[in-house]
């Protein structure tokens, strides 16, 4: 009993950085599920997927209302990032669980960088050159593989790739990634649910809908108030947040790894 209460904090930053940012939310799951509650890495992992796609889906219902949500990409990205989110699920099986921690620990210092240093993605949209329907099937498969190994939504990932890659504007792109977030990390989750029970190992559902419910509210909260607070200072801060945990994540993954 404990150790939820002490992970409500840890549930309601998850909500509240993807209702202050619009990313990088899901990217705390992990630590919250491990270093707060004590979980195993890859139940940790198939529950980052499920509480991060609940969070998504939730999310994405306003944008759905005003007719924000590009289609074409959800089918184009987010169909191939459902089969890469299973394949990497399935590789997880041939690696432990400090592999993925140590792999997870470098995804979020490759965040805690699109932080600090953001891309001008306006801009930079207006000068790419429109890419080619099988080469962004090709980039959704990537990315949905390493949401799949390391249990990350990517939105941090996916907003970038619709609106350089997918020519969508940033408000486009991030209810865009909303809806693929959620079908990837679900696509992801049904397969650890296979894995886990091949081996006798059941998840703590009762923690992931309370994650979930936390988390959601907690991004309504963010919505709310994102308004009154400077975003570059705020990214500069979870920035740094990101690398501290990162160097963390990766201390205490690499002496299981090197052993």
């Amino acid at each position: 009993m404990a150790a939820m209460l002490l992970a409500w904090p840890g549930a309601l930053a998850i909500g509240m950085s993807l209702g202050l940012l619009g990313s990088g939310g899901s990217i705390l799951t992990v630590p919250v599920l491990v270093y707060l509650l004590g979980q195993d890495e890859k139940v940790a992992i198939a529950g980052s997927l499920a509480i991060v796609g609940l969070i998504a889906l939730a999310g994405s219902i306003a944008y759905m209302r005003q007719k924000l949500v590009d289609w074409r990409n959800v089918w184009l990205f987010g169909l191939p990032g459902m089969a890469g989110t299973y394949l990497g699920a399935w590789i997880s099986q041939f690696v432990t669980g400090a592999f993925q921690l140590g792999l997870f620990a470098c995804v979020m210092l490759a965040a805690s960088w699109l932080m600090i240093k953001p891309l001008d993605l306006e801009s930079k949209a207006k000068t790419a050159v429109p890419r080619s329907p099988y080469k962004i099937v090709i980039d959704g498969l990537l990315v949905g593989a390493l949401t799949g190994l390391v249990g990350v939504g990517g939105g941090f990932l996916v907003v970038p790739a619709l609106v350089l890659l997918g020519g969508l504007s940033m408000h486009r792109a991030v209810a865009t990634s909303l809806i693929i977030v959620a079908m990837k990390s679900f696509a992801g989750f049904g397969k650890y649910v296979t894995l886990l029970s091949a081996q006798n190992i059941s998840l703590d559902y009762d923690i992931i809908f309370m994650v979930s419910l936390i988390g959601i509210a907690g991004s309504l909260l963010g919505n709310k108030v994102a308004s009154r607070i400077p975003q570059e200072k705020l990214k500069l801060w979870f920035g740094l947040f990101l690398i501290g945990m990162g160097l963390f994540i990766l201390y205490q993954s690499v002496p299981e790894l090197l052993a």
